[in-house]
């Protein structure tokens, strides 16, 4: 993971690189950063702080649904020969499966509310985390389990102190890289039927009202809550499974 310097030095030189090209450019569908800066502050003024919250909270929930089901999920059939030759062909036909088809189902089963944006996103997570969580428990080496046996742990040290530190950086993996897909998804949910949501708030600032530094602060903040919860599991990551990053 590169340094928060280093990373501060990249958003500089992209800042740069965005005001050159809005010079360069000089048309109102490419404003400069600086313009993109006071229409967020404005922005904030008045409702965007509530789409923000409205989308955050749809990513969020769909993150911690995904875990607590596919995580569990994915340690049993690592760990149970015979239920992973019942589960792997239905795994095996729907994981490729682009979810974001499943959208007119979703609406129509469920309406254009927060369920089906939230159900949308979690089927994402979940086949990532299950099949990451599954290839980790099931290349966990016997002899390690058979040592811990060895020292009298029963079922519940096991699953704490072996396949637990297994699944972690199994499940941190597949979240990091499912939220660049997740808020995409996010955001071509919240262009149907819906009144909150940068989506939402970036699609109708462009289309309805033609403020495009509103809509280029809408794209930034979708951005931004993407790199967060990005650097959010970054940092569990390197708190939770220590052993990974020790020389």
């Amino acid at each position: 993971m590169p340094r928060r310097g280093e990373v501060l030095v990249a958003m500089g030189v992209l800042l740069v690189l965005w005001h050159i090209l809005a010079a360069l450019v000089q048309r109102p569908i490419l404003p400069a950063p600086f313009t993109v800066g006071i229409a967020l502050v404005r922005g904030f003024q008045g409702e965007l702080g509530w789409h923000f919250l409205a989308s955050a909270g749809r990513v969020i929930i769909s993150i911690l649904l995904s875990i607590a089901t596919a995580a569990p999920l994915g340690l049993l059939l690592g760990l149970s020969p015979g239920l992973h030759r019942l589960v792997s062909p239905f795994l095996y036909l729907l994981y490729p499966i682009p979810k974001v088809v499943l959208v007119p189902i979703l609406i129509l089963f469920f309406g254009v509310g927060d369920l089906a944006k939230i159900l949308l996103i979690y089927l994402i997570l979940f086949f990532q985390i299950l099949v990451l969580v599954r290839d980790a428990a099931a290349g966990l080496r016997p002899e390690l389990l058979l040592s811990v046996r060895s020292l009298g742990a029963g079922r519940r040290a096991l699953f704490w102190f072996v396949y637990l530190p297994a699944s972690l950086p199994a499940i941190l993996t597949a979240v990091r890289q499912s939220i660049g897909t997740a808020v995409a998804v996010l955001y071509l949910s919240e262009l149907l039927a819906t009144r909150y949501g940068l989506g939402y708030y970036i699609y109708i600032q462009a289309s309805t009202f033609f403020d495009y530094p509103a809509m280029y602060g809408g794209i930034v903040l979708m951005s931004g809550m993407g790199l967060a919860l990005y650097l959010v599991v970054d940092a569990l990551e390197r708190r939770w499974c220590r052993w990974q990053f020790t020389s």
